[in-house]
C-alpha cells in the first residue's frame, strides 16, 4: 500500500497559537476526525516576516505533516494563507504529491461576507503582513465587485494575546485606537472581520469600542463550515481522513511553554510533542 492510500488525521498548521481557536470550531462541529496541531511557535510571529520566508517556513510545515500521514492541510493561519498558500498550491503540490490538498482560511471568510454586510463596506483586523498582501481585499473583490474593503493592521494584539496580557487593562489602549483608526477611514463599515486567529481573545474588548450594530466575524465558525462543505464535495479525500476521534499536538518550541500558552485557547490540558522542521 502506498503512504498516499492510508488513511491519516487533518494536519492544521498555524505559526502561533492562534490556530487552535480554528482546531477548536473544527472539533466541535466535526468532532469524528483526527487531527494533528503543529505549531511552529519558536519561529512566530510570521505576521512581520517576508513573503519569501513565510513561504518556506509554511512549506516546511505542510512537508513535515505530510510526512506523518496528513493528505489534507489546513493552514490555520492569515499570514500563512495570504503569503504562502498560492504559491504551494500551484507549484509545490504537483511535485510533492498532486492528490494532497493545503486549504486556507482567508477564502471562507471571504466567502460568508457578502451575505452579512447590509451597507457593503466592510473592515478587516489583521497582522501587517496580511493587510499589506492585500489578501482579503483581492478575494472579496473577486466574489463581491461591489463591496469594500479597509484593513487595519494591529501589530500589537498577537504579543497581547501571547503573553497573557489581552484582558489587562492595557490592551483596551491598543484595541480602541485600532477601532478608531478603522472606522475614521470608514464610517459606514458594518462588518469587521478578525482576519488572525488570535484575536477572538480580544472580542470582548473589540465590542467595547465599536459602534452598536456593527458585526464582529471570528473566522473559525466560518472555517469549519467550509471543511465541512469541502469533505461532503469530495468524498475521495474524506475517505482519506481518518476517524478515531483524536487530537495530537506538535510545536516546535518548548513542550511548556505550548501547554501553558494553548491553555488560554483551548482551556484544557493536552499532551504535545517537540518536533523540528527543515
Amino acid at each position: 500500500m502506498k503512504l498516499s492510500d492510508i488513511s491519516g488525521p487533518i494536519g492544521v498548521f498555524d505559526s502561533g497559537y492562534g490556530g487552535l481557536t480554528i482546531l477548536h470550531q473544527m472539533r466541535q462541529m466535526l468532532p469524528q476526525y483526527d487531527y494533528l496541531y503543529l505549531g511552529d511557535n519558536a519561529r512566530a510571529p510570521y505576521g512581520p516576516r517576508s513573503f519569501d520566508i513565510v513561504y518556506q517556513f509554511t512549506l516546511e510545515a505542510v512537508q513535515k505533516l505530510f510526512s506523518m500521514g496528513c493528505h489534507l492541510v489546513i493552514l490555520a493561519c492569515n499570514t500563512a494563507s495570504a503569503k504562502a498558500l498560492r504559491s504551494i498550491q500551484q507549484n509545490d503540490l504537483p511535485k510533492i504529491d498532486p492528490e494532497r490538498r493545503v486549504l486556507g482560511v482567508i477564502r471562507p471568510t471571504a466567502e460568508c461576507i457578502g451575505k452579512i454586510t447590509q451597507t457593503r463596506h466592510v473592515g478587516i483586523f489583521a497582522t501587517v503582513g496580511t493587510i499589506k498582501s492585500e489578501s482579503y481585499v483581492l478575494e472579496i473583490q473577486k466574489l463581491y465587485p461591489d463591496i469594500t474593503v479597509t484593513g487595519e493592521p494591529c501589530p500589537m494584539w498577537v504579543p497581547l494575546i501571547e503573553n497573557n496580557e489581552y484582558d489587562s487593562p492595557g490592551a483596551d489602549y491598543f484595541v480602541e485606537k485600532r477601532v478608531s483608526n478603522l472606522l475614521r477611514k470608514d464610517p459606514q463599515i458594518d462588518s469587521i472581520i478578525l482576519g488572525c486567529t488570535h484575536y477572538p481573545l480580544l472580542i470582548g474588548k473589540i465590542l467595547k469600542y465599536v459602534p452598536r450594530g456593527v458585526r464582529i466575524i471570528p473566522q473559525g465558525e466560518y472555517v469549519a463550515n467550509s471543511l465541512k462543505d469541502y469533505l461532503n464535495r469530495h468524498p475521495e479525500m474524506e475517505k482519506k481522513c481518518s476517524k478515531n476521534g483524536t487530537c495530537h499536538y506538535l510545536t516546535t518550541e518548548s513542550t511548556d511553554k505550548f501547554q501553558e500558552s494553548a491553555q488560554l485557547f483551548l482551556h484544557e490540558n493536552v499532551d504535545v510533542e517537540k518536533v523540528t522542521l527543515e
